[in-house]
This record gives structure tokens, sequence and C-alpha cells, in this order.
């Protein structure tokens, strides 16, 4: 049976109205386009809580009764007033962790679902009379009748148990407890999205009411000590908070937008510590020969791939190998991302004017050992890390290309001299992130030919310790498959016939045969597919990774 013939019975069982004034109510509404509850009542031929109440009783819902309806605080203090305006829904109980809104048209009932994320609980409809529920907002935005509850509700700024604080925060405690490398929130025409990435994978948590973008950016500006009035320019800052009992810091980027501005915030999470080499799945010839260029007393090592692919995080690992007695390291960040033990860090201030070339300058007067610049990125910087290689001392950096030969051809176009490139690096590490197969669902696969092909393999390379696996998705990894992720590595170590090429400014292709040729590099796929083979990941994830390059 339909909801209008429920109402419809409804309406007639409790004697609301008689069949004579329901027929021409009916025909009333079909010629007006008009819903039938709101005909009775505008007809006057029923009292509109009467028939509200048959209504709620049409469409399984509750019914909130004005004559005895009473605000709880609580329940007022879990959605900000704005909101409350916006989607017309009043909350009204909060009781055993379900908050219980009043609404005055049951179709309106994905209310529920924009306001859940906010009030961070569960969240149902009741069925409110319209004069009453308008009435009701009315009051609740500055009458003389506000209760305590209403007043609380009116000042987000005022009380640290405001919606909008309370936002903030379980958005970035979710984050944390499902892992997210950043948080993103994006201002649309009719709505703002907030999704995590989780795994180097963005998934899509909430979509807001869009009216909460300006309560949220000027929370968040706030927090990162950004200018709240500043709306046209790009910001960038840095929140230092305290959750879930965790220590965190979240790198703020503030960009100006078409419906407003997009706000990503980077975690990093200081309670995680460091990494090994062995913990990012750095193994096998490459690892030995990155060891052996660690272990040199002068030279640059360097590290490339694109933003979030764990440059920073290998370097950290290489520095807490070296990280001894009788080696002194200094390092140039921006920011200082993790602090260890025995390593003196500066932190990049560019609005003091002091660059990663001015850091670099001062601290060869220190007479370190190891040096780590966080990113290669003028001239200047790259001449002065140049320079300190070939004055007896160990550099590491970053850059930002697509794999190791690339670098080489970076550093030349940045205005070094090929010569001086070529004297100076000692090796280039090459790298990306691939998630890894969950060990609670993963089940063995075999692989076709195809797909063998598709990693630059074939049926000799599946001996009898290979062992790929494939995808399936469990509670543990909440049903993607994956859970966690390492690396995957091209390392390219320069011998004399590559600094010969680098010398005559031979072009990217040229260095890459040379490398691959003289057996001293592997690539990316390759490493990817000894990983696939052992499995640690899935071929169609190293496929996602490397397809592009």
């Amino acid at each position: 049976m339909s909801a209008t013939a429920n109402l419809r019975r409804a309406l007639l069982d409790a004697g609301v109205i008689d069949a004579e004034k329901l027929s021409r109510a009916e025909g009333t509404a079909q010629s007006r386009g008009q819903s039938l509850e709101r005909t009775l009542v505008a007809l006057g031929l029923a009292d509109e809580s009467a028939v509200w109440r048959c209504v709620a009783k049409a469409h399984g819902l509750k019914f909130v009764d004005p004559a005895k309806f009473v605000p709880q605080a609580e329940a007022l203090k879990r959605v900000p007033l704005e909101q409350v305006v916006a989607n017309e829904a009043l909350p009204v109980l909060y009781k055993d962790g379900v908050l219980w809104l009043a609404i005055d048209d049951p179709l309106k009932v994905f209310v529920a679902d924009n306001l859940a994320f906010l009030a961070g609980c569960t969240v149902q409809c009741a069925l409110m009379p319209p004069a009453a529920l308008k009435d009701h907002i009315r009051k609740l935005g500055g009458g003389s009748s506000a209760t305590s509850g209403q007043k609380a509700a009116t000042s987000v700024q005022e009380s640290e148990d405001a919606p909008i604080i309370r936002l903030v925060q379980k958005t970035l405690d979710d984050a944390l407890e499902q892992r997210a490398s950043d948080v993103h929130v994006e201002p649309f025409k009719q709505r703002l999205r907030i999704r995590y990435r989780i795994d180097g994978v963005l998934k899509e948590i909430a979509s807001l009411d869009a009216g909460l973008l300006a309560p949220l950016t000027s929370r968040l500006k706030i927090m990162a000590g950004l200018d709240i009035a500043e709306k046209r320019k790009p910001q960038d800052g840095r929140i230092a908070i305290q959750s879930m009992g965790r220590a965190v810091d979240v790198r703020t980027s503030v960009l100006p937008g078409n419906h407003g501005e997009t706000i990503v915030m980077r975690l990093l999470d200081k309670e995680k510590g460091l990494l090994s080499l062995d913990a990012l799945g750095f193994g096998g010839p490459d690892r030995e020969r990155f060891e052996r260029c660690i272990a040199r007393p002068n030279g640059i090592v360097l590290v490339t791939g694109p933003t979030g692919s764990g440059k920073t995080t290998t370097l950290y690992a290489a520095l807490q190998q070296l990280n001894r007695p009788d080696v002194k390291i200094i390092t140039a960040e921006d920011p200082v991302e993790f602090n260890i033990r025995g390593i003196n860090q500066c932190q990049v201030r560019s609005r003091i004017g002091l660059s990663f070339a001015r850091i670099l300058r001062a601290m060869l007067r220190q007479a370190p050992n190891v040096i780590l610049v966080g990113e290669i990125r003028d001239r200047e910087t790259a001449e002065i890390a140049v320079q300190a290689a070939l004055t007896g001392h160990l550099v590491f950096s970053t850059l930002h290309t697509n794999d190791s030969p690339s670098a080489i051809t970076r550093l030349c176009d940045m205005g070094v001299k090929p010569f001086l490139v070529a004297a100076a690096v000692q090796a280039v590490l090459a790298q990306r992130l691939v998630r890894v197969l969950c060990p609670k669902c993963a089940l063995p696969v075999e692989l076709d030919d195809i797909e063998l092909r598709s990693i630059g393999l074939d049926r000799s390379h599946v001996t009898g310790s290979a062992r790929p696996m494939r995808a399936v998705g469990c509670a543990a990894c909440e049903h993607s498959g994956y859970r966690g992720r390492i690396g995957i590595y091209e390392m390219m170590q320069l011998d004399e016939a590559l600094r010969d090429r680098i010398f005559r400014g031979e072009p990217t292709v040229r260095l890459r045969e040379q490398a691959l040729s003289s057996g001293g590099m592997s690539t990316l796929m390759q490493d990817g597919a000894r990983k696939v083979l052992s499995g640690k990941t899935s071929i169609q994830e190293l496929l996602r990774v490397t397809a592009a390059m």
C-alpha cells in the first residue's frame, strides 16, 4: 500500500475527517500539485497537529506533540544553530547514543544522513507539525524564551563543546584512527566534502551542508595561526594538537577556489616513531648498494619521487643508521617532521629569510659529517649542496622527479654544471609506495601470461618460491583488501661510464640506458614485480602506481 493510501486510511480511522471532505481535499490537492496533508490544513478541514500525527503513522515515523514538547539541552548542543535553520530540523532528544530530529516532511528524512557526521552519533527523524516546528526554530534563534541549552547551541565560538569544535576534533580523531595521512576539506556549490587519504588512496568520509564551510574554515585557520579575514590568497600553517592521547602535527594548506577555500591537512603522528630501512621494504642488492653509498664520507645521495611517496621517511631511516656519537649530523627541513635524538635539526623559516640555502651555508661552518637538506628547490641550494659534497661532506636531499636518471637532468636544468654533478652525486634513489595486501584475507592466485607480461615477467620467473596473492577484503582492512604500505625502489649508483655521459651532458634517456645496461640499476617496475611474486602486493596495485610512468 502506498504512503498516500496509508495516510487516507489513517485519517479516516482516526476520525480526523470524513470520506466526503477527504475526497474533496484530494481533488484540490491534485489540481494544486500540493500534498494532501498540507491541502487539508490550508482548506481548514482539519487540525494541523491531528493531520501530522496521521502522516507520521502512515510513514512509520514517531510523532512529536507540540503541546508536550520541551527542548532538551543535550540534543540542542549537538547541532549548530545554522544547520538547524538550513535543514529545518530541530534536535529534540538525545538518548542512548541516538539524536532525534523533528522535521515537518517525511520526505526529508535524508537530513539524518547530512547531520549524522556533524552530530557524531546515530540520527533518527520524527515528525512535527510545520507551524510548531518553525516557531520553535525561530525561538531558538534568539527569542526571550531560549533555554540554557539553546544558548549553548548558538555560542559556537564560546564553548569547548560547541558543535563546530567537536566536528574538527572528530574529523582529526577519525582520520588518525583510520590511519589517514591527510584530510581534505573541499567546498562545492551545494555541499562540503570531507575525504581522507588512507594508504595513498582518497576515500570520501562525509558530505556536509555547504553552510558549514565558513565556521569550519574559520576554526581551522584560528588553530593554524592563519589570517581568517584573508580569503583571496593561499595560506600555509601548522597545528599542534593532542588527539586520542597522542601528539600530532597537522600541516595545514588553504587554497581559494570557486566555491570557497579548500583545506588540506597533512597528519604527522609523532607517536608512530621512525621506521628502519627493513620496515620500508628496502631489500636485496639495491639495499646493499644504498648502504655502501651512505657509508661513504662524502658525495650527494638523492631520493626522488612525487609528493607523498615516502622520500623523507627513507632519509630519516638512513640518518638513524648513521647516527652515532662520532658522527655530527645537521638537517635543514621544512618542516621538521620527527625529532631524532642526537641530530641537530633546523627549521626553514621563509618569512624571516631563513631558507634552505642560508641554513646550508651556516651549517657548513658547524663542521658536520652528514648534512640533510629537506629539498633542493633552486640553483643556489643545489650549488651549495654540490660544493659541500665536494669538500668532504655526505649530503642527503630530495627532488621531485619521476625516476632516478631524471634527477641528474633536473640538477643540470637548475644551472649546476654537468661536470660538478658528475663529480658530486654518488647515487639516486627513486621510490613509490604500494599498498600491502591484508594478511587476514589475501588469497593465493595463479597469474596468467598476460598478467605476467604486464609487469615485465614471463612464466620462467614464477619459481617454486613464488607465492603471488590477490586482494579480497575483510573487516580488518575495511574491505579494501589492503592494509599499510611499503616502498618500491629504483637505485641508480653512478659508475665511471655514467659519470662520463653526465659530463658530456647527454639526455635522460641515454643516462637510463647506460644505468640499465651496466647492471647497476633495477627499475621501479622490476622491484615491484619482486614484491608481487613474494605476495606482498598485487599486480593491480603495482600497475596503479607505475602505469603513468
